[in-house]
């Protein structure tokens, strides 16, 4: 019904008539679904993190190095969901949770008596005013590049999204300073205090030095030019040193010590879809990933060609009914940085997958890529071709649905989980 009364009105009244009732439907709806559970996020202390890349590994950290501190945390990422220490991981395979499903996270956290609530949070539930009502104690920037343009449309539309976080004086804003968009959000204010992190020389907890393994990242921060902090993580990648960077300003902006800081960075062992290995007694490394943007491709592959011996073996596709302009892209990027290129289906949705498929090879001929790509429709069968022609000392790298369990084929859901497939073939 809901559906079939938003066709009406779209059909039937100005665009610009069209976004205010959806504006006051949402926000609307917002409220009278938290006062239904009791306006329960008004009592919790809520940090939150945002950008293109890296929030859910960001919060993973944080989450960790809270609890080694003692406190009591709730997690909301799009990889895994955790209540005072009850952790699943999040089958909901949606950009945007419902906002009950939301408030039900916050009723539950506060039932629990956590200290603490972490929360991934989307350019989409921002526009869509799905947090309107949740005070943000602390607001984390990642980055910010190619994303969501069927959504959003452009960049600027996309940033301003993301700003909606900031605009409302969060106690401690946490940004960083080698992103291409620092400037933009620079320019909202802190209620308390405000922190950047990276590599550039303003950068108040600064990255001084690291170094990259193949199953690790060790990293040396310096922060407000006094304190020094040496990370060291089971997760390989410039990247993560990055994110683990993020979660240590973040604790440091709370006042914690240093040494649960380190401890809570080295207790993260995994997180389901981000660089998750897995074991397959082969003799080489097969390595699940969510990377599904161009930026998060190039760094992904670009991390695992500094740590492996041979070749770099890529499956990959693209989800259907999302960001088009992106596909050639990140074909291109597959080209230049992949030594072997198995192209196959990810999530259709509701599109054509040879049509997905054919799009994305146009930037892999562009970069003359074709000659080392073999196109596979079916993804069993491409990861299976992978496995079939990696040789010691080789990485294969699955890419695009990292901890899912189920993916969406002409509108029907799937059973899949792309690790749990590696380990049959495996066998």
């Amino acid at each position: 019904m809901k559906r079939l009364l938003v066709g009406v009105a779209r059909k039937a009244l100005p665009m610009g008539a069209v976004r205010r009732l959806e504006e006051g439907y949402r926000k609307s709806r917002v409220r009278l679904v938290s006062a239904r559970y009791g306006n329960p996020a008004k009592d919790l202390q809520v940090i939150a993190a945002t950008g293109t890349n890296g929030k859910t590994t960001t919060l993973y950290y944080l989450n960790e190095i809270l609890k080694e501190a003692g406190f009591k945390t709730a997690l909301f990422t799009t990889a895994v969901i955790e209540v005072a220490g009850d952790s699943r991981i999040n089958d909901l395979n949606a950009t945007v949770a419902l906002t009950s499903q939301m408030q039900r996270f916050f009723r539950d956290a506060k039932k629990a008596k956590v200290d603490y609530t972490l929360l991934e949070v989307t350019s989409h539930s921002l526009h869509q005013h799905k947090l309107d009502g949740v005070p943000i104690k602390a607001a984390i920037m990642t980055n910010l590049t190619q994303d969501h343009l069927d959504y959003h449309k452009t960049m600027e539309n996309y940033a301003a999204a993301k700003s909606k976080l900031f605009q409302g004086e969060p106690e401690f804003i946490i940004l960083n300073r080698d992103d291409e968009w620092y400037e933009y959000f620079d320019k909202f204010y802190a209620g308390a205090q405000k922190i950047t992190y990276g590599k550039h020389d303003e950068a108040e907890a600064k990255i001084v030095h690291t170094k990259l393994y193949r199953k690790g990242s060790e990293a040396r921060v310096v922060i407000d030019h006094q304190t020094t902090v040496n990370l060291a993580t089971a997760l390989p990648g410039e990247f993560n040193v990055y994110n683990m960077t993020a979660a240590t300003a973040t604790a440091y902006l709370l006042g914690l010590k240093v040494n649960d800081i380190i401890e809570g960075v080295a207790n993260v062992e995994s997180i389901p879809g981000r660089f998750e290995r897995v074991e397959t007694n082969k003799g080489y490394d097969v390595i699940v990933d969510y990377a599904h943007t161009p930026d998060g491709l190039e760094k992904f592959l670009t991390a695992a060609k500094a740590i492996t011996k041979n070749r770099i073996i890529l499956v990959f596709g693209a989800c259907g009914d999302r960001d088009k302009v992106k596909r050639p892209i990140m074909g291109e990027i597959a080209a230049k940085l992949a030594d072997r290129i198995i192209l196959t289906d990810e999530e259709s949705y509701n599109e054509d997958p040879d049509t997905i498929r054919a799009e994305i090879m146009q930037g892999i001929q562009s970069a003359k890529g074709d000659g080392k790509t073999t196109e596979v429709a079916d993804r069993r069968e491409a990861i299976r071709k992978a496995l079939d022609v990696a040789k010691k000392g080789d990485m294969v790298l699955i890419t695009g649905m990292g901890h899912e369990k189920f993916r969406v084929i002409k509108g029907n859901k799937e059973p899949w989980n792309d690790a749990d497939v590696v380990r049959e073939l495996s066998q």
